[in-house]
């Protein structure tokens, strides 16, 4: 689990969210799903409009980048092995589930 904190696309006032997260091959990856909801996350919005973010770990906080990686399908792939219930919040929504690399800047 992680803090992630984003600047609101209209107010430019920080947002701060809970999210799970995981470490593939040394990648801090996040999923925007809000739990198979029809429309993405309101954190998702923010990072496209401003992509800098501040992460906060159990042991660190620091500055980084939401990049929306070229590899999304394998990222994604291997975040439903780990975690299944991933899959169970793609099959409830017609969107894509944007998977999000957050790298440390």
């Amino acid at each position: 689990m992680i803090h992630l904190t984003t600047t609101g696309a209209r107010t430019g006032r920080p947002h701060r969210v809970l999210l799970g997260a995981l470490d593939i091959d040394g990648r801090l990856v996040v999923v925007a799903s809000a739990m198979g909801s029809p429309k993405h996350p309101d954190w998702y919005h923010n990072i496209r409009h401003s992509p800098s973010v501040t992460v906060e770990t159990g042991t660190e906080t620091f500055a980084a980048t939401a990049v929306l990686p070229p590899d999304r399908d394998e990222l994604f792939a291997e975040i439903v092995a780990r975690e299944p219930g991933f899959a169970a919040y793609q099959a409830r929504t017609s969107r894509l589930l944007p998977v999000v690399e957050l790298r440390r800047t």
